[in-house]
C-alpha cells in the first residue's frame, strides 16, 4: 500500500501535457522506490528508470544481460510509490516488442525507450557499437505503437549512430523513427550544444537529452538545454553514483576506525527515513503501527 492519488492513466496525462508545456522535464533516474519519492519530494517532473542502472544494481555490466522480469517488476515497484510519471529504458526491446509494451502497460509506466543497437548492447557513451539496420528498428517501433492501448503511452526511439555512423546518417534514421510512430526522440552521446543544435534544427519531434557524468556529453545546465529546444533532459545514473560513492566511503570508514561514529552526520536519519515511507499514514490500517515518538533520532 502507497499513499498516492494518481492513477497510471493520470500520470501519463501528466506527461503529456508536461511535454507541451514549452517547459523541459526534468528526470532523474532512480534505483529503487525509496530514490523515487525524494524525486517527487524535490520537485522533479517525472522518474527514470536507467537499464544500465537496471544492470548495476544486479551486479552485471551494461550488455543487454537483464531480462523483461528483471527490469518491468522494479519498474513496477519505482513507478506505484509516486504520482509522478515513470520512464523505463527497455533497451532493445527484450525478446518481444508486443509483450514488453504490454507488460510495462499494465504495469503503471507512463513511457519508453528502445534503442537501435544490436541485442548484446552496451552504454552508449563507449566506443565499438554495433547498430542493428533502420528498417529493423522502424519495425520495432512500429510493434511498440502498435501494442499499446493507452494513446498518451510514450514511446521513444534512441539512436546511438552518431557515434558509428556520424551524426547526419543519425539525423536520417531518426526521421524514419519518427515517421514510425515514435513521439520522442532520444539521440545518445551527443557532444556539444553545435550538435544538440543541429539535431533540433533538424528534427520536428520532442527531443531527449542524456546528462550521464563520465562520459561524451558536455554536462549542461537544464535552461540551457531548454534554450536548445529540449524537452526532457535526463540523470539516469545520477542517484546511484551518490549512493554508491558515499556507501562505498562509509564502509571504508567503518573498516578503518572500528565504528561509525565518526560518519553518523553522513547518514540518513531514522526519523527523517520514517517521515520519507510515511509510516504514520500507515496507522490508517492499524492505530498500533505508528504509536511512538521520534524524539532523539535525527
Amino acid at each position: 500500500m502507497h499513499f498516492i492519488n494518481k492513477k497510471p492513466e493520470e500520470k501519463r496525462i501528466d506527461l503529456d501535457k508536461k511535454l507541451k508545456s514549452n517547459k523541459i522535464l526534468r528526470v532523474p533516474g532512480a534505483f529503487n522506490p525509496l530514490t523515487a519519492k525524494v524525486i517527487e519530494e524535490i520537485g522533479y517532473d517525472a522518474v527514470y528508470v536507467s537499464g544500465g542502472v537496471m544492470s548495476n544494481d544486479l551486479g552485471y555490466p551494461d550488455i543487454g544481460l537483464t531480462t523483461l522480469n528483471d527490469v518491468s517488476n522494479r519498474s513496477k515497484q519505482i513507478a506505484r510509490v509516486t504520482n509522478l510519471p515513470t520512464i523505463v529504458d527497455i533497451d532493445t526491446g527484450f525478446k518481444s516488442c508486443k509483450e514488453t509494451i504490454e507488460t510495462f502497460e499494465n504495469f503503471g509506466i507512463s513511457g519508453v525507450h528502445i534503442e537501435d543497437q544490436i541485442e548484446r548492447k552496451r552504454c552508449g557513451h563507449l566506443e565499438n557499437k554495433e547498430l542493428i539496420s533502420t528498417e529493423l528498428m522502424v519495425n520495432k517501433i512500429n510493434d511498440c505503437v502498435n501494442a499499446k492501448k493507452d494513446k498518451n503511452f510514450k514511446i521513444i526511439a534512441r539512436s546511438d549512430a552518431k557515434s558509428v555512423e556520424g551524426i547526419d546518417k543519425m539525423i536520417e534514421r531518426c526521421k524514419a523513427y519518427i515517421d514510425a510512430g515514435a513521439e520522442i526522440i532520444f539521440p545518445e552521446a551527443l557532444e556539444n550544444e553545435n550538435e544538440l543544435e543541429k539535431v533540433r534544427k533538424s528534427l520536428n519531434s520532442y527531443l531527449l537529452a542524456n546528462m550521464t557524468e563520465f562520459g561524451k556529453s558536455k554536462l549542461l545546465n537544464y535552461k540551457d538545454l531548454e534554450n536548445l529546444g529540449y524537452n526532457i533532459v535526463i540523470y539516469p545514473v545520477t542517484t546511484q553514483r551518490l549512493a554508491m560513492k558515499s556507501v562505498e566511503d562509509g564502509l571504508r570508514a567503518i573498516f578503518a576506525d572500528g565504528h561509525q561514529n565518526n560518519i553518523i552526520d553522513k547518514m540518513q536519519t531514522r526519523k527523517r527515513l520514517y517521515d520519507l515511507v510515511e509510516y504514520e499514514k500507515y496507522n490508517s490500517l492499524d492505530e498500533k503501527i505508528y504509536n511512538f515518538n521520534t524524539d532523539g533520532h535525527e
